[in-house]
């Protein structure tokens, strides 16, 4: 067959993911500069694009169609300049560098040259050129120093080099191809990985589905137990095989419901899908070194990672569909490449991810390199989205505090005056800032300090140069890496900053630190958000909907779910002890907290647990209960728990105990949601508390922006976070059909109209006890 009659199948790319697979180059250890580029990048482009002359232009959309083999290649991109010479038309590719540009050698990175060239092979093809120039500019951060490097090449040499690319490419490409067809034909014939739908569940998947193809934001909330991660999982795959989605990420919160999705697609795998899913974890938990320290001359598998990633690649997506932490740690070590930022490459290839939040909201970690086509085709399924709300405001809120500073100052002396002098502004600032607190070493203010931002932009600029080139011993340059991120996540959130924030300062012991504290994050979520095609919030405890609609960004268009608990009222048993928990109280009330407890649990052998609103009201029961009940057999939460401690604390809990078991633990902690013990591994739950945070300086600044924003600031603060907290432990009891169990409430506030109403309805047939 000839090859104008050849079938081609297409694949849409953008130029720079295009260059930077052929041409993989690069330091793993240089996260520091794609960092700067972030937030340094757009002004330095500007400063550039601003010299161009009244014909040039800037920011040209270039896109062609290329055949090559099999496949059709729709390349696009946008280039950085577009300028007339005496020549004819040049490309012109701005980069930002913190290296000195007298120490650069050569005539510039390859990866830049190919990205130049093959915008100027699809200008000359558009517009009949025979030949072009391609010039790199580079621009260094700090002094604004510029170099220009240019070629003129021919069509035909363009061409021969665009193939040369596409050739290297296309493996990788054909690869692609070949799993997505046979993902849609797997998906086409994929029946729901269970017999029936439990009640509910079909309701779910349906307004899932719904809410991708008509590209809305849905937030559901459905019962503990219904089976949600399947409900959204599953019509999402399915949209994947209709051609309405190509990725969908999976976000949590804790790694315990990441498992769940795993188990979910475990299930539809058994079925007959074949689908590419990867799982990511945190990089100090998958790293092999004994200490996570990213640089290539501390670690093998960064030295020479870019060598190496691309064979690791594609073997790994011809042998696999399940990548979780085992089978990226298996081909991370075959191919002596870094498992994180493996597992990081793999994601933009995957059909699937499954990760923490952090990587789509959080502006330090987030996926900068999602092509927008490619953003415009992913569903973002958000699990336990309840947790997003105060996330949120951890990751747009940032702090930066003086010690950190005085340390470098001293530490660089004699070593670079650049960063000394660059520290000691920093220091000085803070110094005059404690001047004007004075005895009440606290400040708060409307306005962020532009001045500090200034400050640590230059003291960016000075630290990006000397860790590019270090002379100071790796302690130091550790301490310098640390007050780097720290700043540039510092001037990265005062790009944000506007009337949802507030500054404030403080003394502790001797350090002075500033924070810019987000208080409503809504805006900055839906923000990051945007560009997807869709994004479903679900969980059990998006009560009140109204409240969490408002946090997480919801848009009038924007749907709302609520189900039904598929359970009957007569599996649980809801009472409520209407005793005191108020801290005041506590001493008071301890004595018939745990007679109230062993009654319970002498009332039936079962497993229970016991949840407390602080580590500190749990020791202070725990240790008069065991005195008095030494034959009852207890487990009990510690601060700080790690991964193999979790699973023997859950571990404990089997069906066929012998004694009756008592697990003690904290509300809003890893045991208080995304836990599944069913059937008779939990017979009983006992809730201490309505779960407010404790009162404090940033919950108070958070109820007095609400209130003087039209809506009630103590619930948003306290209330709806505190209830939030007592529904996801209640929620540990009933898990199935045929579980039973007996639910404890314990404070006097639940018998409050208010708290009543916070309350699920499957909650309210509860009879009360007697103080």
């Amino acid at each position: 067959m000839s090859e104008e009659n050849r079938e081609r199948a297409e694949v849409r790319i953008s130029v720079r993911p295009l260059v930077e697979y052929a041409f993989s180059s690069g330091d793993i250890d240089s996260g520091f500069r794609s960092a700067t580029a972030m937030v340094e990048g757009t002004r330095i482009h500007q400063q550039v694009q601003k010299t161009y002359g009244e014909g040039d232009q800037k920011e040209v959309f270039l896109k062609r169609e290329i055949p090559f083999g099999d496949l059709t290649y729709v390349i696009e991109g946008r280039c950085d300049g577009l300028i007339q010479t005496d020549d004819g038309w040049m490309i012109d590719e701005i980069k930002s560098t913190a290296a000195s540009l007298d120490a650069m050698e050569g005539d510039g990175k390859p990866v830049h040259w190919a990205q130049a060239q093959v915008y100027a092979y699809i200008y000359a093809m558009d517009h009949g050129l025979d030949r072009m120039t391609v010039q790199l500019t580079y621009v260094e951060t700090h002094t604004g120093t510029e170099r220009r490097f240019r070629r003129m090449l021919t069509l035909a040499e363009l061409e021969v080099f665009v193939m040369g690319v596409l050739e290297d490419y296309t493996p990788y490409a054909a690869l692609r191809l070949k799993n997505a067809h046979l993902r849609d034909e797997s998906i086409r014939a994929l029946p729901f990985p269970f017999d029936t739908y439990r009640e509910g569940q079909r309701k779910l998947a349906g307004a899932v589905y719904q809410a991708v193809k008509e590209k809305r934001k849905l937030f559901a909330k459905a019962p503990t137990g219904i089976g949600k991660t399947m409900s959204t999982l599953f019509p999402s795959v399915k949209a994947i095989g209709e051609g309405l989605l190509g990725q969908i990420f999976y976000l949590t919160a804790k790694t315990i419901t990441r498992t769940a999705a795993e188990q979910a697609f475990a299930l539809m795998k058994a079925k007959g899908l074949r689908m590419q899913t990867v799982t990511i974890t945190a990089k100090d938990k998958v790293c092999f070194q004994e200490e996570t320290v990213c640089r290539k001359d501390a670690c093998p598998f960064a030295d020479g990672y870019y060598d190496r990633v691309n064979g690791a690649i594609l073997d790994m997506l011809s042998q696999e569909t399940v990548m979780d932490r085992a089978v990226i740690e298996r081909y991370a070590r075959k191919h002596q490449v870094c498992p994180f930022e493996f597992s990081l490459d793999a994601a933009y290839a995957a059909d699937a991810v499954i990760c923490d939040y952090n990587y789509i909201f959080d502006p330090r970690v987030s996926f900068k390199r999602l092509p927008e086509e490619q953003k415009r085709q992913t569903v973002l399924l958000v699990d336990e989205a309840h947790n997003l709300v105060d996330r949120g405001r951890d990751m747009f809120s940032a702090e930066i505090g003086k010690a950190a500073f005085l340390e470098l100052k001293r530490g660089y002396k004699g070593v670079d005056a650049g960063v000394q002098k660059a520290a000691d502004a920093v220091n000085k600032f803070f110094i005059e800032l404690k001047k004007e607190m004075g005895e009440a070493r606290q400040k708060q203010w409307q306005e962020q300090p532009r001045e500090l931002s200034e400050l640590l932009t230059l003291f960016i600029a000075e630290a990006e140069r000397e860790l590019l080139a270090p002379k100071g011993d790796p302690g130091l340059q550790e301490q310098l890496l640390d007050a780097y991120f720290a700043s540039q996540h510092y001037t990265r959130i005062a790009k944000l900053y506007d009337e949802r924030f507030l500054t404030y300062a403080e003394i502790h012991g001797g350090d002075c630190v500033l924070k810019l504290f987000c208080m409503d994050p809504s805006y900055l979520l839906a923000q990051a958000g945007k560009g997807f095609r869709s994004t479903v919030f679900f969980s059990a405890t998006l009560s009140p909907m109204s409240y969490y609609r408002d946090m997480l960004g919801a848009g009038e268009e924007d749907y709302s779910l609520s189900v039904p608990s598929p359970f009957s009222r007569e599996q649980l048993d809801v009472r409520i002890e209407p005793l005191s928990t108020r801290y005041r109280d506590r001493d008071d009330t301890r004595d018939a907290l745990v007679k109230l407890l062993h009654g319970l649990i002498s009332e039936r052998k079962a497993n229970y647990m016991v949840f407390f609103p602080s580590y500190q009201y749990m020791r202070m029961v725990v240790e008069p209960f065991a005195e008095l009940h030494p034959e009852v057999g207890i487990i009990v939460q510690d601060t700080g728990m790690a991964e193999e401690e979790r699973e023997r604390f859950l571990a404990a809990f089997q069906a066929d105990n012998a004694d009756t078991l008592v697990g003690f633990a904290v509300l809003g902690g890893i045991f208080s949601e995304g836990i599944d013990l069913q059937g008779d591994r939990l017979g009983g739950v006992v809730v201490v508390g309505v779960g407010l945070p404790q009162l404090g300086f940033e919950r108070n600044l958070i109820r007095d922006y609400f209130n003087e924003n039209g809506k009630s600031g103590y619930d948003y603060a306290y209330v709806f976070p505190g209830m939030n907290k007592v529904l996801q432990a209640g929620g540990r009891l009933i898990r199935s059909e045929q579980d039973t169990g007996v639910l404890v409430l314990v404070d006097d506030r639940f018998l409050q109209r208010h708290y009543q109403g916070l309350l699920p309805d499957e909650w309210k047939g509860f009879t009360v006890g007697r103080p």
